[in-house]
């Protein structure tokens, strides 16, 4: 019984990613950026914060500054005069200082391709240097943001206590070849579809594959 119950699940992730998949064949993110570091600082800012509130900061920023380099050269007060709309500028501005020194000092000014690395930069966490290494780098990463975590908990796809937890079983149970999308397709889902209050089951791609069992038509 066991082992039909396990070969189901596994049948109900595969066509849940391969409709996710056909629906949007080449998902990315929607924050605006035009070079690995301008991602980086994107996602650092994008922390309690929309993305469509973080686009309207940076695209003013990287007119003026887009470096390592030049946002150093900003400092922290010209930095926080394009950051001051988002939530936590002040720490934020301050972090991303000291990452653009670092970077320009360890790193000849490029954001690195290294988990351990991303994650010793200011501002950047877990879920930054996943992000940066999937988006940026094509890494098979899996960034558990509140909208994944709520997603993969309702779906029954990778339920989990915490996001260490989700993510590791997001990583464990989606089907290999899509994994370097996943993220995205799970990031979508729950930020149009699966919403935390009133999720909109009855327009869901995976309405009859989600084993949520309060939907709402």
């Amino acid at each position: 019984m066991k082992k039909s119950i396990k070969l189901m699940n596994k049948t109900k992730r595969f066509e849940i990613f391969s409709r996710l998949q056909n629906d949007n064949p080449h998902p990315t993110t929607e924050l605006n950026y035009s070079s690995t570091f301008e991602l980086l600082i994107a996602v650092i800012l994008s922390a309690q914060a929309t993305d469509k509130g973080v686009n309207i900061a940076t695209t003013k920023l990287y007119a003026v500054a887009n470096t390592p380099e030049t946002i150093f050269n900003l400092g922290e007060t010209g930095l926080k005069t394009y950051i001051k709309t988002i939530g936590l500028f002040n720490t934020k501005g301050k972090n991303i200082i000291k990452t653009c020194k670092i970077l320009m000092d360890e790193h000849n000014s490029t954001v690195p391709d290294d988990q351990q690395k991303l994650e010793a930069l200011p501002g950047v966490g877990r879920k930054t240097a996943n992000v940066v290494r999937n988006t940026a780098f094509g890494h098979p990463t899996m960034a558990v943001d509140t909208h994944i975590f709520r997603v993969s908990n309702r779906t029954k796809i990778a339920p989990g206590k915490n996001v260490l937890e989700v993510e590791k079983k997001l990583v464990k149970f989606i089907p290999k070849e899509f994994l370097v999308d996943a993220h995205h397709w799970l990031i979508l889902l729950g930020r149009y579809t699966c919403i935390a209050r009133k999720p909109r089951c009855g327009s869901c791609l995976i309405e009859d594959l989600c084993e949520f069992k309060n939907k709402v038509e």
